[in-house]
């Protein structure tokens, strides 16, 4: 298996007999000496996956630049109600927002809605306000957007409407003024 240095980026190549069949392992650096622990997750004929992410392969904040669509006019907040966000699970759960604006990011950092959960990324998703719905767009997000624990580019929310980033769920509610 091909792994990396999460603290220098160096490529390291370990042998299949040095698992043992454990879920981690870790090893020295041979360039600047530090310990590594990589996750294991493997089945027969698939992918292996490693985590966590080396350091030199996730993006600063500096390095992410939103660019979205100008502003739909037809965005528009619902005259006679709010529109609240009730985190369900996660690090933020019980935390509720309501909607200043007909489109809101949501994210870990730099957004909207920022919400303390590591799984997600600094612009997750967008959500876009149409008066009786909303309409949730993934942002390219690295762990996806998953509306009824399906991976969803965009989904259209109607009141009580729930889905998942990272590990927070989020519901949706149109609750009278």
């Amino acid at each position: 298996m091909q792994t990396a240095c999460i603290h220098c980026g160096t490529e390291h190549v370990l042998k299949d007999s040095e698992f043992g069949g454990h879920p981690k392992v870790q090893f020295k650096c041979s360039k600047c000496g530090q310990n590594t622990v990589v996750e294991i997750k493997r089945k027969v004929d698939s992918t292996v996956v490693m985590s966590p992410l080396p350091s030199f392969a996730r993006a600063n904040a500096t390095s992410s630049n939103l660019h979205l669509a100008p502003l739909d006019p037809g965005l528009k907040l619902p005259a006679g109600a709010n529109v609240v966000l009730t985190i369900l699970s996660g690090p933020s759960k019980g935390e509720s927002h309501i909607l200043s604006k007909p489109r809101v990011v949501l994210g870990r950092q730099g957004a909207d809605i920022a919400l303390n959960d590591p799984e997600i990324s600094r612009h997750h998703c967008v959500l876009e306000v149409r008066d009786t719905h909303v309409n949730l767009k993934d942002l390219d997000s690295t762990n996806g957007t998953f509306y009824e624990e399906e991976r969803a580019r965009a989904v259209m929310l109607m009141d009580g409407g729930e889905f998942r980033i990272g590990v927070s769920m989020i519901r949706v509610n149109f609750r009278p003024k």
